[in-house]
């Protein structure tokens, strides 16, 4: 028995090294150099030297493999990568259609694609040494899509495309989502937008992705509702994008947006089903059952089922995890082996992490294994009779909700407090009513009409749960102590044991419900200026007071800054409410995340240069228009607008030159300057109007652009660091090179969000000490390369600064 337990021991050592070393891994800012590597390798092979001296040798040594190995497969996903010489030039692709095609609508309204296009081949350059093109890419084809459900494109087709790419860039802020993570994930080492398309061949009668999109096409004739349509399609197909906007919204905010997408438990019920159809045939032949035992070939055949439905679905990532997972147990059940629960679990884990050595890095990894801890450690038992049944599925969803609710806060900083009553109908009505509609529906359309009415009324449902006051809880990020202290916590909660550890459980997740969130001293402001691709925001917070000056651009209909960079940024800090918000002046780049701010978050004032009725004034409860002379005082520290004068309103200028100016000084005498997009000719009334313009951060007026930025207004502000909010490699070329010449003559300092991310300054500080969130969360993934100060050619109505 002693060497038993000893067994167990050093496996869950070992499995739990695993990890950890793939964990350390995912921390590093860059990957393992030759020298280093090798170094690794040597003390790996020592270490298992040493293994029977002690076991946490063999421990350590198995931590070095996890992390030698994922930085092997790492390194070999980052190779070959894109050439900053060769982004933005056109380059003739032939490969094939690698994804369901996504249908997407442009700036503009421009409908068009988005898909994944596996590279065969690359034609001719021009140049004796063609360019290292990834292998995958994500392409954007815009202006060929029909009205009608025919796609122009296929999954499965050949196609000829003259792309123009870009490096796998994404924004980088704090709280935010990591594009450039989730590429390379996927194994997207590059982007584009397609310039000209031939098709060369047609999808063969084989292609799964095929198919799925021709019953995408067959779902959407049946059910006229699009919205509807897509959850159908998300359901059946596993095509998650399929799912509108605002609808993601709805069910994240109540708490059931795993059970719309196919996710473990979709790959799971479908295996329970396809096992105990086996295992139920099975057991009427004796010479099947004498060969191989009824258990042993239902749990295989289940995972076959589970294997056939999760390529039919796409092989999301989740779903690749759940095969994985389910083939794992299989296996060390196939035995006959006793298997403590954790032990079967951490194996499991492993497995899938030897696999796929980033799923570590995904929430859906931790909330699948952890629900499934969690009630394996709160002892859920089969139960008999359809009110215990009901009593035990209660509690079953009670232990997930509260177990997991700490988690769900680490991961995504919302908590649903409807969830639970979300969660006890959608489950059901999911997994036993309209995925099975939906599935059917392929074979029987009509059964996709009723799936439809039931999708309607859960719908309904869910958006009479939103409407209750307090529905979702936002809480600000909290440090890496409060949140182990809080997952400890949740599991005591829900475990068997006594109500005072219980209790004790309850009081470890408080700092994780309420962390102490850092604001500036009195008198000290501080300046964040976010990464939002091409456009302005800028975020100034005093000791109890945010002011929010512009809000960024609407990256295509229904997508916006405000929702995508500035709504998770403002809740990460604690910011639940805006005491202003200050908008320079009407053009889309600037006011193009207004709109869901507004919706989303009190604000006290809203105070622009727009013309009077317009939209966004109607949604404010005050909306004064900013005009000079205008100041106000925040806990020590003084705000004044300087532009634009009450007679320019009247003088028919263009709303650049309308734009608001706002100076902020603190009690220390530290100034920041905020132009929008003020241009050259209002710049200089501007200088001779104030009499001392000096300021420590000046906003680049215009992003740069060549009709601001005057050599009198950088002589009259003098600052010692330039901000230049600007789209990677927009298509209108800002900064231009001159204007940033002439910041280098003046000996100012730029700064450009495409290589910094989130620039982050306070005000007790010199501008040298602030802070580049690339700098401050930089990975192995991250994208290194500046873009080039050449002005790129332009690439059509797509800016992936949005994707």
């Amino acid at each position: 028995m002693a060497q038993e337990r000893w067994g167990v021991r050093e496996l869950l050592a070992a499995g739990l090294a695993w990890l950890a070393g793939l964990a350390v891994l995912h921390r590093c800012e860059r990957l393992p150099s030759r020298g280093e590597f090798i170094a690794l390798v040597l003390a790996g092979v020592l270490l298992v030297a040493l293994r029977r001296r002690h076991w946490l040798a063999l421990a350590s040594a198995v931590a070095v493999l996890a992390f030698l190995q994922g930085a092997w497969r790492a390194e070999l996903r980052l190779v070959p990568e894109l050439h900053p010489a060769w982004e933005g030039r056109d380059l003739q692709l032939t490969g094939r259609v690698d994804s369901l095609p996504v249908a997407v609508t442009g700036q503009g309204g421009v409908p068009g694609w988005r898909f994944e296009f596996a590279v065969e081949s690359l034609g001719p350059t021009g140049t004796a040494l063609p360019p290292a093109v990834p292998p995958r890419l994500m392409l954007l084809a815009y202006g060929d899509a029909q009205a009608s459900d025919a796609p122009a494109i296929t999954a499965g087709e050949r196609w000829r495309f003259t792309a123009r790419l870009k490096r796998a860039h994404g924004l980088a802020n704090p709280g935010g989502f990591d594009a450039e993570l989730w590429l390379f994930e996927q194994g997207l080492r590059a982007t584009g937008v397609v310039r000209a398309a031939q098709r060369l061949q047609a999808a063969p009668w084989w292609e799964i992705d095929a198919l799925r999109q021709r019953l995408r096409s067959a779902i959407r004739q049946r059910v006229a509702d699009p919205e509807l349509a897509g959850v159908l399609a998300a359901l059946s197909l596993g095509d998650q994008n399929a799912i509108a906007h605002a609808d993601w919204a709805l069910l994240r905010d109540t708490g059931v947006a795993h059970a719309f997408s196919i996710s473990g438990l979709h790959v799971t019920m479908f295996a329970w089903l396809a096992a105990a159809l086996a295992g139920a045939a099975w057991r009427r032949s004796a010479w099947l059952c004498l060969r191989v035992p009824a258990p042993a070939a239902a749990r295989w055949v289940g995972v076959l089922g589970a294997v056939g439905y999760a390529l039919f679905s796409g092989w999301g990532v989740p779903a690749q995890r759940t095969v994985v997972m389910l083939a794992a147990v299989a296996a060390l059940r196939t035995p006959g082996l006793r298997w403590p629960w954790p032990l079967v679990l951490l194996a499991a884990a492993v497995v899938v992490t030897a696999v796929d050595p980033w799923a570590l890095m995904q929430p859906g990894f931790w909330l699948s294994f952890g629900a499934v801890a969690l009630l394996m450690a709160a002892g859920a038992e089969p139960a008999e009779g359809w009110r215990v049944r009901l009593k035990a599925a209660v509690r079953t969803q009670a232990i997930a909700t509260v177990g997991l609710a700490p988690l769900s806060l680490v991961c995504f900083a919302q908590l649903s407090v409807v969830g639970l009553l979300a969660n006890l109908v959608a489950i059901p009505v999911i997994s036993f009513v309209l995925t099975p509609l939906a599935l059917l529906g392929g074979v029987a359309p009509p059964l996709w009409t009723l799936a439809a009415w039931v999708t309607q009324a859960l719908m309904g449902w869910l958006r009479l749960l939103t409407a209750l006051p307090g529905a979702v809880w936002w809480v600000p990020a909290a440090p890496l102590w409060a949140q182990s202290l809080a997952l400890l916590g949740a599991g005591l909660m829900v475990m068997r044991l006594p109500w005072r550890l219980r209790l004790a459980g309850l009081a470890l997740v408080v700092p994780l419900l309420w962390p102490a969130v850092p604001v500036p001293p009195a008198g000290e402001f501080e300046l964040l200026a976010p990464d939002i691709g091409q456009g302005n925001a800028a975020l100034v917070r005093t000791q109890r007071h945010a002011l929010l000056f512009d809000t960024g651009p609407a990256y295509a209909p229904g997508q916006d800054a405000g929702e995508r960079v500035l709504l998770p940024l403002l809740r990460s800090l604690g910011v639940a409410r805006l005491d202003m918000l200050l908008l320079s002046h009407r053009d889309i780049d600037h006011v193009g995340g207004a709109a869901a701010l507004l919706q989303a978050l009190p604000v006290t004032e809203l105070r622009s240069s727009l013309e009077p009725g317009h939209g966004l004034t109607r949604l404010a409860p005050s909306a004064p228009r900013c005009e000079a002379g205008q100041a106000w005082l925040w806990d020590g520290v003084r705000f004044e607008v300087l532009h634009p004068l009450p007679a320019h309103y009247d003088a028919g200028l263009r709303p650049n030159d309308l734009s608001c100016v706002l100076r902020i000084t603190s009690q220390a005498g530290r100034r920041v300057l905020l132009l929008g997009d003020l241009e050259a000719a209002q710049e200089r009334a501007l200088v001779q109007r104030e009499a001392d313009l000096h300021a420590e951060v000046l906003l680049v007026p215009h992003h740069g652009s060549k009709t601001s930025s005057s050599a009198e207004l950088l002589a009259a502000v003098r600052p010692d660091v330039g901000l230049v909010q600007a789209g990677y490699r927009s298509r209108f070329g800002h900064p231009a090179p001159p204007v940033l010449a002439r910041y280098q003559a003046a000996g100012i300092a730029v700064v450009a969000s495409p290589s910094c991310g989130a620039w982050r300054w306070r005000s007790d500080a010199p501008p040298g000490d602030a802070s580049c969130e690339r700098t401050r969360h930089r990975r192995y993934w991250s994208d290194r390369v500046a873009p080039p100060i050449e002005a790129p050619e332009p690439t059509g109505p797509d800016d992936l600064d949005g994707f």
